[in-house]
């Protein structure tokens, strides 16, 4: 038995206006063919579980490719046809093989294309014929579509976010394709999608109302075997595209009225429950307020949710920041990316005092540059290792040339850190921060530009977390976007009436 491995990975944030190109995926991460296995075996991801599962289910690998870029704007055109291009090329030139598992985001958008994901498992499918088996894999915040559910023989998606079952997905889906591929199972799926906005905020799988589905999820899996795979996504409300929404998907053995069933009970329960999902958070004036008066065991945890990098935007949005210097706060730790910054503080060198604009430089969304003053406490080439099961299923990262300044010392325990990266990394390891030599545990207030995604790295170090609704291209307030092209009427974006 021979199965093909690839993918294609990119979460696109339709609100932006920079396109992510070719460069980027570079960048980040594209690799072909057998550098692909080495590249991704040991990693906490689907793509590590494809490759485990070769050797617990007995296949032969056939890698083809597997590219990701750091969320931002849409894919452009050169991009997308490069890559999809490369896919179908190596598919063609595989030679005889009994399956294909290929992992994808489920949120890329394009420059041509609103379903990008959708797109390439048509041609996926078109290229490779109706009979083989195509079983991919979606990222929780994937907005599934009606086309990813025809073209493929089955969808699984992420159980958990933050994504600490990457890896297990991944082996679910191996173990599916080769109980497909020896003809033991004919899978049918079927969709459901409720007619509203699931809030980002309310997108952790470890509380309610989601932590009731996904158990519930599990159970069905479990208990009935007529069931191969049942999956919930919240969606992501940064693509304005059609099928912008949460999603149940079930695949069943050769039972369509069983898949359509279950699927219509999970999108339900989701729908009875959505009077208990109005959001109200603090703003950046209030939040910072909140975390200066906090008396918990440190850190307080302020979560920058319109800067969320996970999510797509600059990683360089000053709201907090501004507000930490302007209530004269002590003992914080933000990090920006703002490469311009970095060279400056390189040029001076360690030990170096500098005066520094930092931040606010992507767009005119993520708030004004702030003065800065400080000392260069230390060089680092941004390079780090999560050996851990983390959001993003990434081992090695790489946050580009990185200084870190001493803001306004008194005393060594009262210092404020800012880290300032070369390239956007989103804060889903501590990592990030101890491999620059700084503990972050006894910060009194530590910034994260994330939405749910960094609670896997700190929750476990958190007094409190509070999260802030902060202007930015992933505001989690809806009445900042203007959305254009999803379903509508759709509860939850323009007020809270029923559709």
């Amino acid at each position: 038995m021979r199965i093909a491995i690839g993918g294609i990975m990119h979460e696109s944030n339709s609100f932006s206006h920079t396109r992510t190109s070719l460069a980027d995926f570079q960048q980040q991460s594209i690799y072909y063919g057998e550098d692909l296995i080495d590249a991704w075996r040991h990693n906490h991801h689907e793509m590590g579980g494809f490759i485990e599962g070769a050797e617990m289910c007995s296949y032969e690998l056939s890698p083809l490719l597997m590219a990701s870029a750091t969320p931002a704007g849409p894919v452009s055109a050169d991009a997308f046809e490069s890559l999809v291009g490369e896919l179908l090329r190596r598919l063609r030139n595989a030679g005889n093989i009994d399956g294909l598992l290929l992992a994808l985001h489920g949120a890329m958008v394009s420059e041509e294309h609103l379903d990008a994901d959708g797109e390439i498992v048509e041609r996926v499918r078109q290229t490779a014929g109706p009979d083989l088996p195509v079983v991919v894999t979606h990222d929780f915040h994937a907005n599934v579509s009606e086309r990813i559910v025809r073209h493929s023989t089955a969808l699984i998606v992420y159980k958990t976010n933050p994504h600490v079952d990457q890896r297990q997905r991944g082996l679910q889906a191996a173990h599916l394709m080769a109980r497909i591929a020896r003809g033991e199972v004919k899978p049918t799926q079927a969709l459901a999608k409720p007619p509203m906005l699931l809030n980002i905020r309310f997108h952790n799988t470890s509380q309610p109302p989601l932590v009731g589905i996904m158990d519930a999820l599990r159970q069905i899996e479990e208990n009935d075997d007529r069931v191969l795979a049942a999956s919930f996504a919240g969606a992501y409300q940064y693509s304005d595209v059609p099928e912008m929404g949460p999603a149940a998907v079930v695949v069943t053995d050769d039972d369509p009225a069983l898949a359509q069933g279950v699927a219509h009970r999970i999108s339900a329960r989701l729908w009875e429950q959505r009077d208990a999902l109005i959001m109200h958070l603090p703003d950046a004036c209030e939040g910072v307020k909140m975390a200066v008066a906090e008396h918990s065991p440190p850190p307080v945890i302020l979560v920058d949710m319109g800067d969320n990098i996970g999510g797509g935007a600059s990683g360089d949005g000053t709201a907090l920041l501004q507000e930490l210097l302007r209530q004269r706060a002590s003992g914080w730790l933000i990090v920006l990316c703002d490469p311009e910054a970095v060279n400056l503080c390189a040029e001076a060198g360690i030990d170096s005092e500098v005066t520094l604009m930092v931040g606010g430089k992507y767009d005119d969304l993520h708030g004004a540059p702030a003065q800065i003053r400080g000392r260069v406490r230390a060089l680092h080439n941004g390079k780090f290792e999560e050996r851990e099961a983390r959001h993003g299923g990434v081992r090695f990262n790489d946050q580009g040339k990185t200084a870190v300044l001493a803001i306004n010392a008194e005393s060594s325990t009262e210092e404020n850190y800012l880290v300032l990266t070369s390239r956007r990394q989103p804060p889903f390891s501590l990592q990030q921060i101890l491999s620059l030599g700084i503990d972050p545990a006894p910060r009194k207030i530590i910034v994260v530009k994330a939405a749910v995604a960094f609670r896997a790295a700190y929750e476990p170090i958190a007094g409190r977390i509070i999260e802030v609704d902060t202007p930015g291209l992933t505001s989690v307030n809806p009445s900042r976007l203007r959305y254009r092209r999803v379903r509508k009427p759709m509860w939850g974006l323009n007020g809270v009436a029923d559709p």
